[in-house]
Order: C-alpha cells, then sequence, then structure tokens
C-alpha cells in the first residue's frame, strides 16, 4: 500500500498566526508552507478565512459564527411557531363544525 499521512488538525491560534503572517506580508504562502509543510492551498483558504471574519474566525467543528448561531435559533423558532399555528387552525377547523 501507498504512504498516506495522517490527517493533521490544527487548531484556531494557530491557524490565526498562520493567516496573521501571509496577511500582514512578514512572509510568502509558499515559505510558510515549506517551512510547516502545510500545502499553500490550505494557507491561503485560512488566509481567505481570516480576512472574512477576523474576530470569528475557524470557530471549529460543531461551532457557528454568532451571526449563522442566531439565524439558527430564529429559523427553529419560525418552524415551531408555524406548526403551533397549523395546530390551532386544524382545532378550530373541528370545532367549528355544528353537529346537526
Amino acid at each position: 500500500m501507498g504512504n498516506k499521512r495522517e490527517r493533521r488538525r490544527f487548531n484556531k491560534e494557530f491557524k490565526k498566526e498562520v493567516a496573521r503572517l501571509v496577511t500582514e506580508g512578514r512572509r510568502k504562502v509558499s515559505e510558510v508552507g515549506r517551512d510547516l509543510d502545510i500545502h499553500p492551498n490550505v494557507i491561503h483558504r485560512w488566509k481567505r478565512e481570516y480576512l472574512e471574519d477576523i474576530e470569528d474566525a475557524f470557530p471549529g467543528k460543531g461551532h457557528m459564527r454568532p451571526e449563522e448561531e442566531e439565524m439558527r435559533k430564529l429559523k427553529k423558532i419560525l418552524a415551531d411557531v408555524t406548526e403551533e399555528r397549523d395546530i390551532v387552525k386544524k382545532a378550530l377547523a373541528i370545532f367549528s363544525k355544528h353537529p346537526r
């Protein structure tokens, strides 16, 4: 079988520091990639994500940015309220029928 590398994981602080290095122009992406043995495409992606939202970049697996979390909560509330409304409509239809 081939010499397959195990996937490495990098924490938020490490990614931010690498992105900061190449963003502030102190080091070239190719240089940093060679020194850290990280493919330049990965560093470019980290840089892009870092520049999109410096404060909340790299939220981590299972975590969302604050605005995404708020949107998720609002969608859940809307779904609950819509379901409650539909139940009330059905109940109103059932109870509004007059027996003959």
